[in-house]
């Protein structure tokens, strides 16, 4: 097994544990015992941390070492903002390019979505379908650019691991409304600018909720410590 297999092994060994929240923000990742549970030098290993690194799921200080990157208060309200201009904007040149099939297949998993509405609400199921929902609107984007800004995007919120709708779970409901319009936007073949506000609306409409929520959880904190 070569040098590149090796450090592509470590990568996503380490990704997963990240992405799956087995190593959670600021944890340490210590070098040789990654490296002996993979049966490996500890060079393909510091070599998966450096592109780890380069993603901003890692950090390394000194005197601490690699870890886990810890999110900062901001870090949601600068991914959403951010998500919804490069989403809205490859949604939007995408559409002129989206066949019926490809919109018969984002309205059946829109439609699973509306099915996980009734009965115990999994906020995690909701967030991957919803994933798979856009990824069929937006994969379709001829700017690579922008496409490669999308998945980064949501790979740092995956990162985050919060899905907005466990703390909204309302907002659910609303989300799977707006993609039938979208759905509906792109059939009509509504101008790629129209469509783009639609789908940039759509996500910052989920940032509104969850800033509406937080300052509300802060504000009754608050009220709660200086009546304590």
């Amino acid at each position: 097994m070569g040098a590149e297999s090796k450090s592509e092994q470590a990568y996503r060994l380490i990704r997963s544990r990240i992405d799956s929240g087995q190593y959670v923000p600021g944890y340490r990742l210590v070098l040789a015992p990654i490296a002996a549970e993979l049966k490996m030098s500890v060079v393909p290993v510091r070599e998966a941390i450096r592109r780890l690194e380069a993603e901003q799921l890692v950090t390394f200080e000194r005197n601490v070492g690699a870890q886990v990157a810890l999110i900062k208060e901001t870090e949601y309200l600068h991914t959403m903002q951010t998500l919804a201009l490069v989403e809205g904007s490859a949604t939007g040149l995408a559409a002129p390019d989206i066949t019926a099939d490809q919109i018969k297949r984002a309205r059946a998993v829109n439609d699973r979505m509306r099915e996980t509405l009734t009965g115990a609400f999994d906020p995690q199921h909701f967030t991957a379908l919803n994933l798979e929902f856009h990824s069929v609107l937006f994969e379709a984007c001829p700017n690579p650019h922008i496409l490669d800004l999308v998945h980064r995007g949501w790979n740092r919120m995956n990162v985050l691991r919060n899905s907005s709708f466990s703390f909204v779970p309302a907002r659910a409901t609303e989300s799977v409304d707006e993609h039938e319009q979208l759905l509906q936007l792109i059939e009509r073949r509504a101008t790629p600018l129209e469509i783009e506000l639609a789908a940039r609306a759509h996500r910052t409409g989920t940032l509104d909720a969850v800033l509406a929520y937080t300052e509300e959880h802060h504000h009754h904190q608050h009220h709660m410590e200086e009546t304590a």
